[in-house]
């Protein structure tokens, strides 16, 4: 978070239930810090092996407490693995909350090393403007890469916000591929 603040930057945190209920504290610091919260379902499965009544268990779950908790409502939800099929997102839908996907992956979960992940992401063939740039906050090289990274991307005119604030909210579909297209 401190990288972040230097940077004066508020991105996207997708939660799961999990890290919310070991980590309450920094949840709620990440609310009072102006960051987005997305919901990343309760026990991280893959939401297309599951059951629909499942699926919706997964999202409400980690949903209601992250509200109990910060009184924040999640809008944007992140399928585990990138995983999804159209009962994820009519159920995402159902639950009024927008899927997200990426576009840039860091690769940060590899553990290839903080130059991979700055390499990775600033010289992306899809970074451009608009682009939804994935890391995890518990991957073992990110934080050591996130400064030089966000500098870099600076540097290339490049200005980092929270999905919430690229993301349509009207006269859209999602493609084959989880990007949301303008409606003609």
């Amino acid at each position: 978070m401190e990288i972040l603040d230097k940077h004066k930057v508020k991105v996207t945190f997708f939660m799961t239930g999990g890290w919310v209920e070991d980590n309450p504290d920094c949840v709620k610091e990440l609310v009072e810090k102006g960051h987005d919260l997305g919901n990343h379902s309760e026990h991280h499965y893959d939401m297309t092996t599951i059951s629909n009544a499942e699926k919706e268990e997964e999202m409400k779950l980690v949903h209601d407490r992250v509200k109990e908790l910060t009184g924040y409502e999640m809008e944007l939800f992140r399928p585990p693995y990138g995983a999804y099929d159209n009962d994820v997102i009519k159920t995402a839908y159902q639950l009024d909350y927008y899927p997200i996907q990426w576009s840039v992956d860091s690769l940060d979960w590899k553990d290839y090393g903080v130059d991979s992940i700055i390499d990775t992401v600033c010289n992306h063939k899809a970074l451009g403007p608009g682009a939804i740039i994935l890391c995890h906050n518990g991957a073992k090289y990110t934080a050591q890469a996130l400064d030089t990274m966000l500098t870099q991307l600076e540097e290339k005119g490049y200005t980092v916000v929270p999905i919430s604030e690229l993301i349509m909210r009207e006269n859209y579909h999602m493609d084959v591929a989880g990007k949301q297209v303008a409606d003609e």
